[in-house]
């Protein structure tokens, strides 16, 4: 899309009427808006409506209302929906990735990768709302029948991040309408844009009113804390940072709401002796600069076995100095901003203390004299310390850390010493992958590949890395409740 197309279709959005309720789009109940900021500028795109704790419940007062005729639906109508919200979403996804790159600043390619996986949640929660699981069965003392079924847990609050704004959001509605439940959505207030695109389009694919519900705002304690409180929300479903989770936690507690939690990660890459170093580096470009490092799965601390290291860095240097920065939009940009200046302010700081404790800077991307934004240079750096800051925090931007590593004990423990288990990848032969992997606390491990995510598979972690796993079949059970009926026999 030109600035003039993009201009017109965000205009056609209507963000000052950003509060979404009963498919329809109204300001916030005080008339409060809030801006969005272009990262790659730091320029206003534009101002969308900020909910208040009355919009919330507004929100939720529909979902309420809808829940009942949503759950009565057969699941070959909840999945005729479904379908046809991907085929409008795949048929949207160049207009759909132009936004995601002007309110998020990722690079336009990777913004077009994310419409067309954050479409197939709907196509395979379509694909799955038709095979419920059920069972029939005779106890072992005999006398009676056992019959299990699984119900919609009821209105679900999802609360979604901004580093992967569409993706995010429909991981969570589509199961959540799969399964017969609806919902009240709060997304990150740095990409309300794209939430608000796929309300549209989920009106047009058939919801019915008040099955799905927007409120954007900057309240966010506000919105979550009305949200909890209200004995009608029987789920909610959070993907950010742990610490946020943690807080959601509590306040999901005192009425034992039921959680699902995507938390953050702390990703070790491992390059093993036997690794194909060009696989492995091609792997990492993925893992590691994927959205500009702004992932939980992204590759946080690369570990590379001493045999390969002096290879694979020289390698990766090579790449990451060949790296072009600059606008999310631009065709040619590989990495864009990150999202906002705390974020950037945060990396460079996490960078200095690293450097201040003896990492050694070994390559870097140029930056462009003329980029405005919130830029930061995806840069390799040599750590000699397992304690350093790089490996220690999630870093969440281009900066990859590379640390030596000559036995399997050392890797372990430095893999392991952290309370995070997201994500994980190993390179190198098949056989030895596995067994290490089976040795590491991460929920997904990447074998001789950059990616672990895909509808089809469970996504989730371990330790403080979550609770509960979305996409595939486990995805659709976290917006179940399991039922069962003792029959006299």
């Amino acid at each position: 899309m030109d600035n003039a197309e993009l201009r017109q279709y965000l205009t056609d959005l209507k963000p000052e009427k950003a509060i979404w309720i009963n498919n329809s789009a109204r300001s916030a109940a005080n008339g409060e808006t809030f801006p969005v900021i272009d990262p790659a500028t730091a320029n206003q795109i534009t101002e969308v409506s900020c909910g208040t704790a009355a919009d919330a419940r507004a929100a939720l007062n529909a979902a309420a209302s809808a829940q009942p005729g949503w759950a009565a639906n057969s699941p070959r109508e909840r999945a005729e929906v479904l379908r046809r919200a991907w085929e409008l979403m795949i048929a949207s996804a160049p207009e759909l990735a132009s936004l995601m790159s002007w309110e998020n600043g990722k690079a336009y390619k990777d913004s077009l990768a994310e419409a067309s996986y954050a479409a197939e949640f709907f196509r395979w929660f379509s694909e799955e709302a038709v095979r419920s699981d059920g069972d029939f069965t005779t106890p072992p003392a005999g006398g009676s029948r056992t019959l299990v079924t699984a119900r919609p847990v009821g209105v679900c609050a999802l609360i979604t991040p901004w580093n992967f704004p569409a993706a995010m959001a429909t991981r969570k509605i589509a199961p959540a309408l799969a399964a017969g439940n609806t919902v009240v959505l709060k997304p990150a207030s740095e990409t309300p844009l794209t939430a608000l695109s796929i309300m549209r389009l989920l009106k047009q694919a058939g919801v019915p009113d008040g099955v799905v519900n927007l409120v954007p705002s900057r309240r966010s304690a506000e919105i979550s804390n009305t949200w909890l409180a209200d004995p009608r929300v029987r789920l909610v479903s959070f993907t950010g940072s742990t610490p946020v989770g943690r807080t959601l936690l509590g306040l999901a507690a005192p009425r034992v709401v039921n959680t699902a939690m995507e938390l953050g990660g702390n990703a070790a890459f491992i390059v093993g002796a036997t690794a194909d170093v060009n696989a492995a580096i091609e792997g990492l470009m993925i893992a590691k600069f994927r959205n500009g490092g702004q992932a939980c799965t992204a590759a946080n601390r690369i570990y590379l076995h001493k045999d390969i290291k002096e290879e694979f860095t020289q390698k990766l240097c090579q790449r990451v100095s060949a790296l072009k920065v600059g606008a999310g939009l631009n065709p040619q940009t590989e990495i864009g901003p990150v999202v906002n200046e705390k974020a950037m302010r945060g990396i460079n700081e996490l960078l200095a203390s690293a450097l201040n404790q003896g990492a050694k800077v070994l390559a870097q991307a140029p930056l462009p004299a003329d980029l405005a934004g919130y830029f930061v240079a995806p840069t390799v750096i040599e750590v000699p310390h397992a304690d350093s800051p790089l490996l220690q925090n999630e870093i969440f931007g281009p900066l990859a850390p590379l640390k030596e590593y000559s036995c399997e004990d050392e890797l372990l423990e430095m893999v392991n010493g952290t309370e995070m288990g997201l994500a994980s990848y190993i390179y190198g032969d098949l056989n030895w992958a596995l067994h290490l992997g089976e040795k590491i606390e991460a929920g997904m491990i990447g074998v001789n590949r950059g990616l672990v995510s895909d509808p089809a598979a469970p996504f989730g972690g371990v330790k403080q890395s979550g609770i509960g796993r979305e996409g595939a079949r486990e995805g659709i059970r976290e917006f179940q409740e399991v039922q069962y009926f003792s029959l006299d026999w």
